[in-house]
């Protein structure tokens, strides 16, 4: 007969909130309510909102912090990629004859948006009592303008202002203030490359007028690069009609490589090709070892505040022992009591993701307007132009660290449950009964 059926037997089928009744089964119900219910331990209430804003906190900084050094690292290859090119074209001896002919075939190639020769040396720069070794480049202005971006770093004088014959050179900013240099001044170039005499050997020393002066942002470059018409620096190395290489720029800086093999494959003749990612390699990869590190340093204090929810669901355990009990002799198998604390503490890990991803986005987005009221409210300059080259705090905020991020702090959320989980589903009724 129907009335002699066991109560239990029927109860998983019911559900538990007449509200939900044909949305959510009960294991969720009753983990919902078991989250949003008033708590008669108020410090398991603490400990929960301490892991959800631990959790909040971490996904925040981590997203904040990578999406800087992003904005560092494109900031800084924009302006490594401001002087050296995409690819770099020579011939086996490092120099090259025909560059009109190259020039030719290499503009076939439907990536290829400019091209420039240049004439490569090293020399040394006198003025007065002061002597600095510098990496002489030779170009032709207009050219030169396809490839790179002096003309919009010229802090005096502009790249036409190098004409052939009249031997005039552009200097880096910090080279001209070791040098003690000002535009209009002369500086003896002195040429590797000696003459010889009845004398002995000589150097090659020419007298160069400065008509310009660059800021490229990046040390190395305005302390160590001066430039000069091609054809001076032709005649100053005694090249003839030949150059160093021809200096290549693409629509897309990140495809250098297919590119590169791309016109290994197809140049007629001997030709030796590089690319930027192999003339600045450490340095790149040096960026993404760091970027790395930082990742795991940071998800750390998203694991801590995760494994916070083990101790917030221990408790909750302890507290609600006599609520396993009665759930178990209605019916309720261990895995339905596996399933109600999961989401208890599945809920604190999302709603802290949710926090956290939402906040860091919209710091990562604001944080060139942020840095500024920080610094005037301290009163201070966080980056001062005079010690750093990047004066402002760059942010690059990319879509797929953020999902990272958010995946491995559910992830670590998640996996916080399973033990405090199973800890509930073992609990015997008749013992969590015994003294109630």
């Amino acid at each position: 007969m129907a009335s002699d059926e066991p109560v239990a037997a029927s109860y998983p089928a019911r559900p538990v909130c007449g509200r939900l009744r044909t949305v959510l089964p009960y294991e969720l119900t009753i983990g919902l309510r078991y989250t949003r219910a008033k708590r008669r331990n108020h410090f398991i209430s603490f400990i929960s909102m301490t892991s959800m804003a631990g959790i909040a906190l971490g996904v925040m900084a981590l997203i904040v912090v990578l999406s800087v050094m992003n904005g560092f690292q494109e900031e800084l290859r924009d302006r490594i990629l401001g002087v050296a090119a995409h690819l770099e074209i020579s011939g086996p001896s490092g120099r090259l004859a025909d560059w009109p002919g190259l020039a030719k075939q290499v503009g076939r190639h439907p990536e290829v948006r400019g091209m420039a020769p240049y004439v490569s040396g090293q020399a040394l720069l006198a003025l007065g009592g002061e002597t600095k070794g510098a990496l002489l480049r030779g170009l032709l202005p207009q050219e030169e303008n396809q490839v790179a971006e002096f003309a919009r770093k010229m802090s005096h004088g502009s790249l036409s202002d190098l004409k052939p014959g009249e031997f005039g050179i552009v200097l880096g900013a910090d080279l001209a203030r070791s040098l003690g240099a000002f535009p209009g001044d002369k500086v003896a170039v002195i040429a590797p490359q000696g003459v010889v005499t009845p004398a002995g050997m000589l150097p090659r020393i020419k007298q160069f007028t400065v008509v310009g002066l660059f800021r490229m942002g990046m040390y190395e470059y305005d302390a160590g690069l001066a430039l000069i018409h091609m054809q001076d620096a032709q005649k100053l190395y005694r090249l003839g009609d030949e150059v160093s290489g021809l200096r290549v720029k693409l629509a897309d800086m990140d495809r250098a490589p297919w590119v590169m093999r791309d016109l290994a494959k197809t140049l007629q003749g001997d030709y030796t090709l590089s690319d930027w990612t192999m003339s600045h390699t450490n340095f790149f990869q040096a960026v993404q070892i760091e970027k790395r590190m930082m990742f795991l340093i940071l998800i750390l204090i998203v694991a801590v505040a995760a494994f916070n929810i083990v101790s917030t669901l221990v408790m909750a355990v302890t507290d609600k022992q006599a609520d396993i009990a009665i759930l178990r002799t209605l019916g309720a198998n261990p895995g339905s009591i596996m399933a109600i604390f999961m989401v208890q503490g599945s809920l604190i890990g999302v709603i802290g993701t949710v926090l956290g991803v939402a906040s860091g986005i919209v710091l990562a987005l604001n944080v060139e307007t942020v840095v500024p009221m920080i610094e005037h409210l301290v009163g201070k300059d966080l980056f001062p132009a005079d010690v750093y080259y990047i004066s402002k705090l760059p942010s690059k905020l990319i879509w797929g660290d953020v999902a990272t991020i958010g995946g491995v702090a559910l992830a670590l959320a998640f996996l916080a449950t399973l033990y405090p989980s199973w800890r509930a589903s073992r609990v015997q009724p008749a013992e969590a009964l015994r003294y109630e």
